[in-house]
């Protein structure tokens, strides 16, 4: 896959040249889940074949972006140049919002840096993304024992960046739409100082996708929301990590009060 996203920003096109009747039914939630699910479906095919490898997995990845924006998301992504600048696997760390990161992420950094997942080890069971999920070979950890996953983390994520493969961690314990400082745990942080590497945080905002009621990945759109997306300079964790931490916390809080204050300005 030829990679789309070749400066340090990306913003979704502002001009639509789709009919205007095509463009209402694609903003819809019913033609955009329906389009989403058959995607999953072809992928779940192609993993069960043995098909679905990394360039597969990259085009869906993209293909869920282009839905997305069918579907009336703005998207915006900053900071790509801090993952060219750095040279090497890196550790990832990121909030969760929604199930768009996931889906997103691989067509926007696997390009530029080989990267894979931790995730929880339900993922790879789940019925509509399990099979892909487990195509992957992601670091799976359970949520439910710290001192398990700690373990866990620190002995194959050094071997998994060994190989040159970037990770992307999710410190929260679930997605949540408020971020919470003490929610997020320094795992990623660890990790880095365990396997002698660098750490790029990412702020994230994709409320855009909400979090459903009776399908938890598959909520309705709230289409007044932006979507961000914004990678830091990278950071040399050193002694015990604080510092990076606390520097990670205050860049993905920073960003997440930046973009809520305008859309509250945007309220008013």
């Amino acid at each position: 896959m030829n990679h789309i996203f070749k400066g340090n920003e990306y913003h979704t096109d502002p001009q639509n040249t789709k009919p205007f009747l095509l463009n209402i039914l694609l903003k819809t939630w019913l033609v955009f889940a329906i389009r989403f699910i058959h995607q999953v479906f072809k992928a779940r095919k192609m993993a069960r074949s043995g098909k679905y490898l990394t360039p597969q997995w990259e085009e869906s990845s993209y293909n869920t972006l282009k839905l997305v924006e069918d579907a009336g998301g703005k998207i915006h992504i900053s900071g790509l140049d801090y993952l060219r600048q750095v040279e090497g696997p890196v550790v990832f760390i990121s909030n969760h919002m929604s199930t768009m990161e996931t889906m997103i992420f691989p067509c926007i950094i696997n390009p530029i840096k080989k990267v894979n997942f931790i995730v929880k080890e339900t993922l790879v069971n789940h019925p509509l993304f399990g099979d892909t999920m487990q195509t992957r070979k992601p670091i799976l950890v359970s949520r439910t024992n710290s001192r398990e996953d700690l373990v866990k983390v620190l002995k194959e994520g050094p071997e998994m960046l060994g190989t040159g493969t970037s990770i992307i961690i999710f410190p929260q314990s679930t997605r949540k739409i408020v971020f919470n400082p003490a929610e997020f745990n320094s795992l990623g942080i660890k990790l880095a100082l365990k396997a002698n590497c660098l750490v790029i945080p990412v702020a994230i905002k994709t409320d855009f996708w909400s979090n459903g009621k009776l399908i938890h990945d598959l909520g309705l759109l709230r289409k007044k929301e932006p979507i961000h997306i914004a990678f830091g300079p990278a950071l040399k964790p050193s002694g015990n990590g604080k510092i990076e931490h606390q520097k990670v916390i205050d860049f993905i809080g920073s960003r997440s009060k930046e973009w809520n204050k305008h859309k509250t300005n945007q309220a008013i």
